[in-house]
């Protein structure tokens, strides 16, 4: 055979086998193709190819030679992992629905739903003081905005260090009489963060939790790593047995808060600051829902309980001095956005130098930074949202129970009306919203234990008699449609976490009537609205008086 038939025979075997194996392309991207340019006449091509043809492949040959199919690879149904842990909560009645709440800064507490006409009244914010509305920090972040931006521009190593994040962390070591503090987007990240590195961090280091803790603080320490130990909610007793089995040696932090939030109770701050001076210990204090709320400057409950001090303006020697640890927010009383840690100025150094939730997340813009330390120093030098916050909470529990609605004693601002089933609360809300045009949110688990699910109530300055009355009509009502126990009911069943419980005081306010401007004259006074009344028009004067200084000075 001559050198040009060759190549004609190659390129017949070449087709041959392409037929064979599902087409040519496969084959010559193996092989590549020849190249090369011949004279020879195109018959001799068929005669190579009829007698390739004539002995073809066999099917067995074929799957010899053929690769075999890759296994189809196995995948893990998401969506079903979704559908399935989605129907558990709905099973179980805790599944969380949002409702379309649109909060009016010129009619606050009042707001609208999808529609702009569809009013309805909040009684759940946490904007505690209606700071969120307040003109001079409106006015602030209105000017900053217009002058550097909407944005940071990014963390604060790389361009989100300025002068309204120093001046607001000065500001915040101000309040709290401590050297230092540091700001982050959000208290659960200030929590998360400071307890994670500092568990981390110190060798062999044990965190004490009270068992009602925030979630802010159990992830943080569980992020550290640390050895947790949960003592039982504000019980010293069952704290000092935990401290005392720890080695002498070995470095402490007992994480606790003063007001918890969804029950209203205090922590025995106190109490916690001498066993921690006994054992070695320091104290990690979460003051997110008591900020601007107790204390002649609003720095929280540790502040209050030496009120005459820090009034006068000795903090040196107060429970607030001894707590080396304290956590805050600027998104309730104070109504903006934001957390922070204030203390030592290593400890917060120490911080901001190692703490990845610090390091790496975008800092706050500035105009928000801006309307927070307005807040702050607004609430600094006035007391009298606080002291008609206060007020009105006394109204709304003392009509409650005269009602004979359950409310779970507490000497805090917080109202947590006991339903006691998810499904039930989930109604109750529901009808005063759509019934009453109330905003309520039902509570219930993993916010509360099952069985304990309520509606948490939270008055505000804004919340005059004419809410009150409303919010106490609606609430009777749908206690009786739904069948709600009352408080008499859980009486006779033996009492419920501090409901209806024979032989169980009220607790005192933290607020004192001297501490409100409740004195002789006013107490003497009809009681209710009457008091009330009056020390509302007292107050709205010195509100009118502090605004006007405050605008003076900007």
């Amino acid at each position: 055979m001559g050198k040009a038939l060759a190549v004609q025979s190659s390129r017949g075997l070449n087709a041959a086998l392409a037929g064979a194996y599902g087409g040519a392309r496969g084959y010559h991207a193996k092989v590549g193709r020849a190249k090369l340019h011949t004279s020879r006449p195109k018959e001799a091509q068929p005669v190579e190819f009829a007698r390739l043809r004539s002995e073809p492949v066999t099917r067995t040959q074929e799957q010899q030679t053929r690769p075999p199919p890759a296994p189809k690879a196995a995948k893990f149904d998401y969506e079903g992992f979704y559908h399935n842990e989605l129907d558990k909560k709905h099973k179980d009645k805790s599944y969380r629905y949002f409702n379309n709440i649109n909060r009016l800064a010129k009619e606050f507490p009042r707001a609208h739903m999808s529609a702009k006409d569809e009013r309805v009244t909040v009684w759940c914010s946490n904007d505690y003081l209606g700071m969120g509305r307040n003109p001079h920090v409106l006015k602030t972040m209105h000017e900053t905005l217009d002058m550097y931006g909407a944005g940071a521009g990014g963390t604060r190593n790389i361009s989100g260090h300025n002068q309204h994040a120093m001046g607001l962390e000065q500001t915040i070591a101000k309040l709290h009489s401590k050297e230092a503090a540091l700001v982050f987007s959000s208290c659960y990240v200030a929590n998360d963060a400071t307890l994670a590195t500092l568990g981390s961090k110190l060798p062999d280091c044990v965190i004490l939790s009270d068992s009602m803790n925030h979630a802010s603080m159990i992830q943080g320490i569980r992020h550290s790593g640390a050895k947790k130990v949960v003592f039982k909610h504000n019980d010293l007793a069952d704290l000092e047995a935990k401290l005392a089995s720890l080695p002498p040696g070995v470095p402490k932090i007992i994480a606790f808060e003063s007001v918890y939030s969804m029950c209203g109770s205090i922590g025995p701050i106190e109490g916690i600051c001498d066993l921690a001076d006994k054992y070695g210990a320091i104290t990690f204090l979460d003051e997110v829902h008591a900020v601007g709320m107790y204390g002649p400057q609003g720095a929280g409950v540790a502040e209050h309980l030496d009120y005459e001090a820090h009034a006068a303006g000795r903090p040196e020697g107060t429970i607030q001095d001894r707590i080396d640890i304290i956590t805050g927010t600027l998104g309730k009383a104070y109504g903006c956005v934001g957390g922070y840690i204030a203390g030592s100025a290593k400890m917060v150094d120490t911080i901001r130098s190692l703490a990845p939730g610090f390091i790496f997340t975008t800092s706050l813009p500035p105009a928000t930074m801006a309307g927070a330390k307005t807040a702050i120093e607004y609430q600094m030098a006035y007391q009298g949202d606080r002291r008609l916050q206060q007020l009105h909470t006394r109204a709304v529990k003392d009509a409650l129970n005269a009602k004979d609605i359950p409310v779970i004693p507490n000497p805090s601002h917080i109202i947590p009306v006991l339903v006691g089933n998810a499904e039930v609360a989930r109604q109750a809300s529901d009808m005063l919203l759509n019934d009453h045009g109330i905003y309520v949110q039902a509570i219930n688990y993993p916010t509360v234990p099952v069985g304990q699910e309520r509606l948490r109530i939270t008055p505000t300055p804004g919340h005059v008699r004419e809410y009150r009355d409303h919010l106490v009509q609606a609430l009777d009502s749908v206690w009786n449609q739904l069948g709600i126990k009352r408080t008499s009911e859980w009486a006779a069943q033996g009492g419920f976490i501090g409901v209806g419980e024979a032989g169980k005081e009220e607790p005192e306010p933290l607020w004192t009537d001297k501490q409100l401007g409740l004195d002789e004259v006013v107490k003497e006074m009809q009681a209710g609205q009457g008091a009330v009344g009056v020390l509302e028009t007292v107050l709205e004067n010195e509100r009118e008086q502090v605004a006007q200084a405050v605008s003076a000075a900007a």
